[in-house]
Formats: structure tokens, sequence, C-alpha cells
């Protein structure tokens, strides 16, 4: 197969999303000209949040990426956020900037906390820079951004699903959770979990090796975690989260300890899972 160029997998991933119809995943309208000394950041910025003003995020928000990672078809991405002056996070959107979808994640936070942590795991295209953008309750919006390196090799978006088909289809939609241990200085009534979702998150770029036919799209679009009858936050996804992908956030321990998962996909499965928090949470 020839080698596509990012502006050929952005044209990709825009018709995949428009032939899944699918709202909520952000893709750019058409492939951006950039002028001479334009970055891709440049061009996706105004697609992706118009001429809102975007601030530095310095000693707001912390972003954590391996700067080599060791599979960039699963690199993990950590965010966190913490406002002082009375202000809560109203959401953050994970960004990645040479991906065939640059816009991997949103999450909508629906409790109104003025620190949060969250974590994932992205797929890597290529050479790019990641960027967290948070926003704050009054609307304004803060970022930080990291260059993460491409190992070589295939692009992520195009690999094929490690399993075979049968099994994959008999665990889809499986989930469980974990405990993640914190730092000394972490809120005594907040512990952070981690949610391991079993979905193949199809980019629709990659081939089965047998019929050497493109395995058809079906992504995560969204993600919905509660905890007793508090939603904690929403998360609408796209094809450049990881297969299999896993979630970080921080539960009360003064609340129910049980959370409830609701995840819907672009064929429109949807799974609910009540699930215990873990010993220790």
């Amino acid at each position: 197969m020839a080698h596509k160029t990012s502006a050929g997998y952005r044209l990709l991933a825009m018709a995949i999303v428009l032939a899944a119809g699918v709202a909520g995943i952000f893709a750019p309208s058409a492939p951006v000209a950039l002028a001479a000394g334009m970055s891709t950041w440049d061009g996706l910025r105004p697609e992706v949040f118009g001429t809102r003003r975007i601030d530095s995020g310095l000693g707001v928000v912390t972003l954590k990426a391996p700067f080599r990672p060791e599979d960039q078809r699963a690199v993990p991405v950590g965010i966190e956020a913490r406002f002082i002056d009375g202000r809560t996070v109203k959401s953050v959107t994970l960004v990645v900037d040479e991906n065939p979808s640059p816009v991997a994640a949103v999450f909508t936070l629906a409790t109104k906390k003025n620190q949060v942590a969250l974590k994932t795991n992205i797929r890597l295209n290529q050479e790019t820079h990641v960027r967290a953008i948070v926003e704050a309750s009054d609307g304004k919006l803060y970022m930080v951004s990291q260059l993460v390196r491409f190992a070589g090799g295939q692009a992520a978006c195009a690999a094929p699903p490690t399993g075979n088909p049968e099994e994959i289809a008999a665990n889809m939609g499986k989930m469980r959770v974990a405990n993640v241990p914190v730092e000394a200085n972490a809120s005594s009534i907040a512990s952070r979990v981690q949610l391991k979702i079993s979905h193949p998150n199809h980019s629709g770029m990659a081939l089965d090796q047998q019929s050497l036919l493109y395995i058809p799209l079906r992504m995560i679009t969204n993600l919905e975690v509660s905890q007793g009858g508090t939603k904690l936050f929403d998360m609408a996804g796209s094809i450049s989260l990881a297969e299999n992908p896993a979630f970080e956030f921080d539960v009360d321990l003064t609340g129910e300890h049980r959370i409830v998962a609701k995840l819907k996909d672009s064929d429109g499965a949807e799974w609910s899972r009540e699930l215990e928090l873990p010993a220790g949470s």
C-alpha cells in the first residue's frame, strides 16, 4: 500500500467520520492549507476552538507523556488541572496534532471541582505535539503541549488489532476497575482508579491480514461515568484512542462504593456496567 501523507490521512479520516454519521467526533472540515511558517496547530486551532482566546496553561495545567513512547499504539497521556481562585474545571480536550483525527478525546466534567486528574492512552501516527486544553467554569481556555517522538515503523492508526476477530467480538464491552497509587500529598477524600475497557476502537485504516480488506470503522464515541447517582464525567472519543483504552480518574471516598460506566460506539452498540470499587478505594 502506498504511503499516505498527513493530508491524505486527514481526508480518509474525514470520509470515515462522515460515512459513520457520528456526532461529537472531531476532525477538520477539510484538509488545512498551511501558509509558510504555519504549524499544524495553527490550522487546527480555528477548526476546534474558533476565535476563542487560549492562554498559557503553565501553573494551571500539567501534561505528562513519554518523550519517546515504548508502544506508539498505546501512549499514556496524563492531564492534571487546578484552579486556586474559586473557578472549577469545566472540560478537558486532548489534541494530537498530526493524527488523522486530531481531537483524541473531550472530557466534560459533571462535578464542580477545582482540581482534576485524568489519564488515558492514545494512538500515535507520527512525531507530533500533544496538547491539553482546559476550559474553566468562566469559559476561559488554558493550554500546555509536549512534543512526543515517533519510534518509526507503522503508523499506529493503521496498525492491525491484536487478537482474532472472534476473540475481539467476544470481549467487546467488558470493563474492569483497579486502584491506582496516588502521591502522598493527594486528598484524603479522593482515590484514583483505572477503568479498563475491552473495545478494538477500529480506526477504519487497518488492513485485515487475511482478507487484505480494510477493517470497518468501529470506534468508541461516548463514555459516561457515574459514582452512585452522581455523574463524574462524559467523554467523547475518536479513532485516536488506543485499542482497549484505559481511563484513570478520581473517585470520592465518601461517596457510593461503586461506579457505573456507560459506553457507546459508532455501530450503535451500548454497554452499561456497574462496578464495585476495589478494596482500598
